[in-house]
């Protein structure tokens, strides 16, 4: 391994240092079109308060994280009423603004620097190696005005089904107990 110096590096909080679920006001920071599979990936940032910045403080001490606030917002037929929604979040939110999904003048790109309320939820799933996690999703978009207003919403537990569904896939091996260091045969 090649020496690391962390005299300086501050120790990860097992996922404590992530700002909470619930209301924010955002504000739109990239937009990618996804045409052949139908979405936009937005990328934003918190504007206001605490969490002021988080989004981009992340990605700049973790260039890799391209994911790191961002998702997609679908614009596939069935999604269209989600994808009005936020269609309208971001127009209600942005005085003399109008986006309508891209007919007339509504560029994608006209969305860079515009301001929308986003609601955060977290929501449980099994990592690559099985252990039950939380992360942070958008949950829903609001205006302005109305973000404010939003109560956190629950987290979306794993339900017994759901487990099964979602386990790491049996690879073929034998399990065995951690420290063990020879398999015993019955």
């Amino acid at each position: 391994m090649k020496k690391v110096d962390l005299t300086n590096v501050q120790e990860a909080k097992d996922g404590s240092n992530r700002h909470p679920a619930g209301p924010y006001i955002c504000k739109i920071t990239a937009v990618e079109d996804v045409e052949e599979k139908e979405y936009l990936k937005v990328s934003f940032d918190i504007t206001e308060g605490e969490y002021k910045g988080y989004y981009a403080k992340g990605r700049e001490e973790h260039p890799d994280w391209e994911w790191f606030g961002s998702y997609c917002k679908s614009y596939k037929t069935k999604a269209l009423p989600m994808f009005k929604r936020f269609c309208s979040a971001v127009t209600k939110s942005n005085d003399g603004y109008t986006f309508d999904g891209g007919a007339a003048n509504s560029d994608e790109k006209s969305l860079i620097g515009k301001k929308i309320g986003l609601l955060f939820r977290e929501e449980e799933y099994y990592s690559n190696d099985g252990e039950l996690r939380t992360r942070l999703i958008v949950y829903s978009e609001f205006s302005i005005d109305k973000i404010k207003e939003q109560k956190t919403p629950s987290i979306k537990k794993i339900k017994d089904e759901d487990a099964k569904s979602n386990a790491p896939a049996d690879d073929g091996f034998m399990k065995m107990d951690a420290g063990a260091d020879e398999i015993q045969f019955a």
